[in-house]
């Protein structure tokens, strides 16, 4: 993971000599797609685009998301051109790649990754077994940053507070039950990263445990394994569950039915 993640660094240089900010974020968006379609669990596919639930309207604002992992078990809208709009309950995670990482950088993230969290997915379930966030995933991947995490969780800080949004708070009862309200990590290569102590895997060991909401760590090395993890841990369960889609129906009228 380290060799792959000093070759994505490597790699994200070619494209900086570009004239256009476009050409120089979407090949580094291919990379980390490419990482991932090669390392993730068959049973989730990689895709493009935005995330909808049965209240959203066609034309409505929306936020497009770099990267979208998705249970292939459930239909997508095909936008075309690459383009598709996902169902919030198919959607295990977004990622969202950043060339430079910053505090506007940050407020974008945060921003999208609420309002995706802020869906309502609508499922039948008949069992379960593995641990199933409890809303879905938001992570931030970035090439280049600031020297110390600190400052990420500080910008995240600030952001939460701009934006009135809450951070979650919970116990050692129910830690792993409560979601995130907006980001859940922000993984910033070969220098750490920031990531909401909530889920199964912690890195909080102490006896009894340090009270905190994020784990903050400073790298050079281990970063896309925490990334991997993360993303396997939230792919690793079995899950008896299905689309209900008569929620999506509700506008729908056929005209001149009968019965014979």
């Amino acid at each position: 993971m380290d060799a792959v993640e000093t070759s994505l660094i490597h790699i994200s240089q070619i494209p900086a000599n570009a004239g256009h900010t476009l050409h120089r974020g979407t090949p580094r968006e291919a990379f980390i797609k490419k990482f991932l379609e090669g390392h993730l669990s068959a049973n989730v596919a990689i895709g493009t685009g935005e995330i909808i639930d049965a209240n959203s309207q066609p034309r409505a604002s929306r936020n497009q998301f770099d990267i979208v992992i998705y249970k292939t078990n459930y239909p997508k809208l095909d936008f075309g051109g690459g383009i598709n709009g996902f169902m919030i309950e198919s959607v295990v995670a977004t990622i969202e790649v950043k060339s430079v990482l910053d505090q506007a950088a940050i407020d974008q993230s945060v921003k999208a990754a609420h309002a995706a969290k802020s869906l309502t997915p609508n499922i039948n379930t008949s069992f379960s077994t593995g641990w199933i966030p409890p809303r879905i995933l938001n992570f931030v991947v970035a090439y280049t940053g600031p020297a110390q995490m600190n400052t990420v969780h500080s910008w995240l800080q600030n952001s939460h507070t701009s934006q009135n949004i809450p951070l979650p708070i919970w116990n050692s009862g129910n830690r792993v039950s409560v979601p995130g309200t907006a980001l859940d990590g922000v993984f910033l290569l070969q220098k750490g990263f920031v990531k909401l102590d909530n889920s199964p895997m912690t890195l909080n060991t102490q006896q009894p445990p340090v009270a905190g909401t994020h784990v903050i760590c400073d790298s050079n090395s281990g970063i896309l394994l925490m990334l991997f993890l993360a993303l396997q841990e939230a792919c690793d369960n079995v899950q008896g569950a299905w689309l209900n889609a008569i929620p999506y129906l509700q506008s729908v009228r056929f005209q001149n039915v009968r019965i014979a």
